[in-house]
């Protein structure tokens, strides 16, 4: 065994323990499901619960499969996916900065999965004991392509923002009158 086959190791462990993290914090954390609920319909997301319920579900299996290195291309989509959404729905306005809530925290995410989409699970992975190893363009293709379809698809499907709500109108002010005016 050599260096090179550690690296991909620690980027699978640590992606995958940091996406079962977020998932289980969206299941059973602070808001529980009816908050994350809430989360996605602020967000402009419908069927709340519903769109908590796959982000659990995705979060923690992608999680689970990045950890193992199995089926690590679409594992990185799903993670690719995840941050798209929350990158362009939540972080994006707040420009690039975690600490304002920016999108630098989901970039780094996303980038590291489709590098594990590129690189492979390495050797260290059931894809490489099983022989179904996708990596190269191919596998960067199956993480980046995957990913953004899934972004969109859901994006098509669920998104419907509310309306953003006109500025008032002034009140409509009853002509002026003079003294004179006044007094006939």
């Amino acid at each position: 065994m050599e260096v090179t086959d550690i690296a991909p190791l620690l980027l699978r462990l640590v992606v995958g323990v940091t996406m079962i993290a977020h998932g289980v914090n969206h299941w059973i954390g602070g808001g529980k499901i009816a908050g994350t609920a809430r989360w996605f319909g602020g967000l402009g997301l419908r069927n709340g619960v519903l769109q908590a319920w796959l982000s659990v579900i995705t979060e923690i299996g992608a999680g689970v499969l990045l950890i193992v290195g199995l089926l690590t291309p679409f594992a990185a989509a799903a993670v690719i996916s995840v941050m798209l959404v929350a990158g362009l729905l939540a972080h994006r306005k707040n420009g690039f900065f975690v600490f304002k809530e920016g999108y630098e925290y989901v970039l780094v995410l996303a980038v590291v999965a489709l590098a594990l989409g590129l690189s492979g699970p390495g050797w260290l992975s059931l894809d490489h004991a099983a022989g179904i190893e996708i990596t190269g363009w191919a596998g960067g293709a199956v993480a980046l392509g995957v990913g953004v379809l899934g972004t969109a698809g859901l994006l098509a499907v669920f998104y419907r923002p509310a309306p953003a709500s006109p500025a008032p109108e002034p009140a409509a002010t009853a002509p002026e009158t003079t003294v004179s005016e006044e007094a006939h």
